[in-house]
């Protein structure tokens, strides 16, 4: 955070007056979803009676003139494309002395592998036809000089529940607008949709291809490409591994869909296809190219595991977020300083490693190995700031025992000991997750089979680095600050 950012931060973030939201709407308190910055909530024009989606960001929650800034951009980017029909339109910005208000489309349909797995049927063909919606958006994006920057199938929700709804792109919180040759270096996405030039800090618009293909193996295979059990063993695959079309159900996959995915997931952006030569591909384009075989039963069911997997962990942050206080973030900034022993802007592994013994962080020389990994993306041998925030600030939530425990209390509402599927259906409703496959949730964390989680196995969750989808922005490192809470957080600002 900016030394100066106090004494110098913009009163507003939208650079107009506006009227009072509560003269025109009703806030309901059901919450449709909560990220780090915002939260969303069911809100009632006064004269229409027609219902939308009131996306809070509060004043409190933006530490940095950047952040104000990127708020501002969205709303920018949201009129901008306003009028295509898959793109989740703005009724309306309001802001007060205490937030900032978006008042948006309600997509009431559900998020878009949640829908695939209820209906239990799905080909080639039904792919193809999300794809070419979903490619259209990012070619029609680019056409109008905007980067989404974080396509993702939670950031795809149909407007009705209806079975010919609508697919709808939401959360511009990470997008751009660009120049034709304009590189960017922050980095910024969702782990397995990142595309490898993001981690080398030099991305363009082909970033939406990359996670478009991400999104179109994933629905043919039921699991992303790139997996690992941590994040920087996913940024690992994405920077090295081959795209496995060996494996089931590759086999039985139509050749043009994974020529088309190949194309979609190269490595080198200057030699992936654009979102418009997707749309022109035989397998988008011909319906007969496209099997309308229903794929192995068995993609269905990796599917509706992988769309579900840690979302508890992913609640029990936001709780911890919840507890951290300003001047526990804005430490981090005088550790960095210390451990950064010649003023050099960046840590070595021997720095790290001496300066968390001189704070007292009593770690293994492995796991201080395992933090430099994580931390140092772009795989230089060295920890900027940006970087540093991030981890240590995963750290710092995810290993003190107090906030673990009062994450679990939070949960376990009847304090009985236990998580049980009821409690866990509450949560998600508190956090407006809407349905979710929680027998597939409470499976993945109950290593006792007794249909329940206990602490010891809520501990283990937490503290065990599987990706849960890490949501993550570092600016620059010329602006020397982090915006995300953390690696393993899958938070929609």
């Amino acid at each position: 955070m900016s030394k100066d950012w106090s004494a110098s931060k913009s009163k507003n973030v939208l650079p107009h007056e506006t009227p009072d939201l509560l003269e025109h709407y009703i806030v309901g308190q059901k919450v449709l979803g909560k990220g780090r910055l915002a939260t969303t909530y069911v809100c009632t024009h006064n004269e229409t009676r027609k219902t939308y989606a009131c996306k809070t960001i509060p004043k409190t929650k933006l530490l940095c003139q950047e952040e104000y800034d990127d708020v501002w951009r969205e709303v920018q980017i949201l009129h901008h494309l306003s009028e295509h029909p898959n793109v989740a339109r703005i009724q309306g910005s309001y802001e007060d002395k205490f937030a900032v208000h978006l008042v948006m489309e309600l997509c009431r349909g559900g998020e878009l592998f949640y829908r695939i797995t209820q209906k239990g049927y799905f080909s080639e063909r039904e792919a193809a036809k999300l794809m070419k919606t979903i490619v259209g958006v990012v070619e029609v994006c680019h056409a109008h000089g905007v980067i989404h920057r974080d396509l993702k199938p939670e950031n795809f929700l149909f407007d009705t529940i209806a079975t010919d709804a609508t697919l709808k792109v939401i959360d511009f919180g990470f997008s751009v607008f660009f120049k034709p040759g304009q590189t960017f270096s922050d980095i910024v996405g969702t782990c397995y949709y990142m595309a490898p030039e993001v981690l080398g800090r030099q991305s363009g618009p082909e970033v939406d291809v990359w996670s478009a293909g991400v999104i179109l193996y994933t629905l043919l295979r039921g699991l992303p490409p790139f997996w690992a059990k941590s994040e920087s063993g996913v940024f690992k695959q994405i920077l090295h591994a081959e795209v496995d079309f060996a494996s089931h159900p590759w086999p039985s996959i139509s050749g043009s869909a994974k020529d088309l995915i190949k194309q979609m997931l190269d490595k080198d952006p200057k030699k992936r296809i654009s979102a418009h030569e997707v749309l022109c591909h035989p397998w988008i384009v011909d319906d007969s190219v496209a099997p309308d075989k229903p794929l192995d039963p068995a993609v269905l069911t990796r599917l509706k595991h992988f769309s579900t997997m840690n979302k508890l962990k992913k609640m029990a942050i936001r709780v911890i977020v919840e507890r951290l206080s300003e001047e526990e973030i804005g430490g981090l900034k005088e550790i960095f300083k210390m451990i950064d022993e010649d003023n050099s802007g960046t840590i070595t592994f021997q720095e790290l490693k001496d300066g968390l013994k001189s704070v007292g962080c009593d770690l293994m020389e492995s796991e201080i190995r395992s933090l430099m990994d994580a931390a140092d993306i772009d795989n230089n041998g060295t920890i900027d700031y940006g970087e540093f925030l991030a981890a240590t600030m995963h750290l710092n939530k995810m290993e003190r025992e107090e906030n673990l425990v009062a994450a679990f209390s939070y949960f376990d509402k009847d304090g009985s000991g236990y998580i049980t599927i009821d409690e866990l259906q509450q949560a998600c409703k508190d956090f407006g997750l809407g349905e979710l496959h929680l027998d597939e949730m409470i499976k993945e964390i109950d290593q006792d089979d007794d249909g329940r989680i206990n602490y010891g196995e809520f501990e283990t969750m937490m503290r065990r680095g599987e990706p849960g989808g890490c949501r993550s922005k570092v600016m620059n490192s010329n602006h020397k600050t982090s915006l995300f809470p953390g690696l393993g957080v899958n938070d929609s600002s």
